[in-house]
């Protein structure tokens, strides 16, 4: 989420500060914090805010299979987010444009597990939704680490990029 909100929204706000918290090295207490956030929402709760909460949540584990239940479960949010929601929380953002990266991450997560079936059709999935992506620094990011994924799928590599979210710099 980028720029300012078009109305204030404390739970996206609490998911910014630990995502910033995580990123900034301090990865067990923004998992906390957004494991209590999870806690509070449910699976019930606003989709933007289970979406960008267990899509942001899945970058602070290590272990593939527990970062796929984190993206699974961001993108079932995704898909009950509704375009007005998200032009709510900010006239810049459309749904589609979170579609390549959720799709990325699941297909690397599938991948570090050799599960390349699952993987190639989510990696598949992510180049079908990249032209979403804005023309930008981020969808450069985006449309590159689709790329690396999409080699690494049809080489068998298993190990975690250096160039993943959440991976040591």
């Amino acid at each position: 989420m980028t720029a300012a909100p078009a109305s204030p929204d404390s739970t996206m706000e609490a998911i910014g500060e630990a995502v910033t918290k995580g990123r900034a090295g301090d990865i067990a207490s923004a998992r906390q914090k957004l494991l209590n956030l999870w806690a509070v929402l449910g699976v019930t709760g606003d989709p933007l805010h289970r979406c960008s909460l267990a899509h942001y949540l899945a970058d602070f584990y290590e272990d593939p299979a527990q970062a796929l239940a984190w993206d699974v479960r961001a993108l079932d949010a995704a898909d009950a987010v509704t375009e007005q929601r998200v032009q709510k929380h900010h006239a810049s953002l459309h749904i589609a444009g979170f579609y390549p990266s959720l799709h990325l991450n699941l297909a690397d997560n599938y991948r570090r597990l050799g599960s390349f079936e699952a993987a190639t059709e989510h990696i598949t999935a992510a180049k079908a939704q990249a032209p979403n992506l804005p023309e930008d620094p981020y969808g450069d990011l985006l449309r590159g680490a689709i790329q690396e994924v999409a080699e690494a799928i049809a080489g068998r590599d298993r190990a975690r990029r250096a160039s993943a979210p959440g991976s040591p710099a």
